[in-house]
């Protein structure tokens, strides 16, 4: 029997890479909790309690390729995808780690750029990066570069991506697939009339204005397995279904016709810049209205409900009226592009 070796399906975010982690990590941890959320939940992140506060900690690592794409860059990524694990999860960032792995012979002016990059990231949320490390390895070990960001926030009341209620609606806010069909396009030399651009952006701003209305239940962000793995997961720990309408998915008709063109589903691929939240009904118009005044959220739009029916099911309205399952993926159709 050939010994079982990792594949880049393990790192995708889809059913592959939760199997070995569950199969092989966590089976393999003994010490997984220091609060209320822990590795065993698979969240965005875990909680710890420091006093009276409930901190929420997160890490993440890049490797996208190529460093720089359109509508953003490996550093402009990095500082967003942790800035976002922390906003799902309803915690507003305190301050931010950085590790860089780079290959011998990396050109100094990529560094430059990239660490300008992060700076104006760090900037706009208003967090620092208060510590970090610097490893280089041999040019034929690493193709490209590896960056890991840690981050820490504070919150009041945390939010899990296993809170739907049957009845709570599904709010996206914005259009799917941007980030994964970009740099797809990207890579294949497609060239559309419409320019095909990345979402990358740190959505703390937007989730904050949803938080302050209330009646959040749960939240995720899309990234490895796009909406698709999302939304998955979310039922999966709800004990929920989910029904979303076809005709409310915000798709660009440039991501639309690339994908076509690639042969890819967008619900599958990854977004950098976006949230699913779940919502009680009785909130919702507040909080799509609070959602839609903030810089990320204007296309922020209601997709969809929670269900009793078929739990741990997620079921497309198509536009003709039948349905679909949406299932999560093995893998992702694109590597490397978080």
């Amino acid at each position: 029997m050939s010994e079982e070796k990792i594949s880049l399906a393990h790192g995708a975010g889809g059913a592959a890479m939760m199997k070995l982690i569950t199969d092989v990590v966590l089976k393999e941890l003994s010490l997984k909790r220091a609060g209320s959320v822990g590795l065993d939940e698979l969240d965005d992140g875990a909680t710890l309690i420091v006093g009276d506060k409930t901190l929420v900690l997160t890490t993440d690592s890049h490797t996208v390729k190529p460093l720089f794409f359109p509508g953003g860059d490996i550093g402009r990524l990095a500082i967003s995808g942790t800035v976002n694990d922390l906003a799902v999860m309803g915690a507003r960032p305190l301050a931010m780690a950085c590790a860089v792995v780079l290959p011998e012979g990396f050109p100094i002016e990529d560094l430059r750029k990239i660490c300008r990059s992060i700076d104006l990231t760090i900037r706009e949320v208003g967090v620092p990066l208060i510590t970090g490390d610097t490893k280089v390895m041999e040019s034929r070990a690493l193709d490209g570069a590896v960056i890991t960001t840690t981050g820490i926030g504070v919150t009041d009341a945390v939010v899990t991506d296993k809170g739907l209620k049957p009845g709570d609606k599904i709010i996206i806010t914005g259009t799917i697939g941007d980030h994964g069909v970009a740099i797809l396009a990207h890579r294949e030399g497609i060239d559309l009339e419409a320019d095909l651009q990345s979402d990358v952006a740190p959505i703390w701003e937007t989730v904050e204005a949803a938080l302050k209305v209330g009646g959040i239940t749960a939240m995720k962000d899309p990234t490895r397995g796009g909406v698709a793995s999302a939304l998955n997961e979310m039922a999966s720990k709800a004990k929920v279904g989910v029904v979303i309408e076809e005709n409310k998915i915000p798709i660009t008709p440039a991501v639309r016709a690339a994908s076509e063109m690639l042969g890819i589903d967008p619900f599958q691929i990854t977004n950098e810049g976006k949230a699913i939240i779940g919502v009680d009904p009785k909130y919702c118009d507040g909080v799509l209205a609070a959602l839609q005044k903030t810089k990320y959220g204007k296309n922020a739009c209601v997709v969809g409900e929670a269900t009793a029916e078929h739990p741990g099911e997620v079921m497309l309205e198509t536009v003709v009226g039948g349905h679909r399952i949406i299932e999560s993926p093995i893998g992702d159709p694109a590597p490397r592009i978080c």
